[in-house]
């Protein structure tokens, strides 16, 4: 998904983050703003994951608002 999608469904991803990744903090997606590359950092702090698997993750969850 590229960048101008995910900031077109940026409410709607929102709620779901949460779900998904429940050690994002409220202040972690309100940084985000719908940007990628932070989403994937972020993956990568809380989660342990390599930049490549925080990628495969998010493109997973992104996958599911198409």
């Amino acid at each position: 998904m590229n960048q101008d999608i995910l900031k077109g469904k940026w409410k709607e991803l929102k709620g779901g983050l949460k779900e998904q990744w429940g050690k994002l903090t409220d202040d972690d997606i309100t940084q985000l703003e719908g940007k990628t590359e932070k989403l994937v950092g972020i993956l990568q702090e809380r989660y342990g994951y390599t930049k490549d698997k925080a990628e495969d993750e998010y493109k997973k969850f992104v996958s599911r608002f198409k």
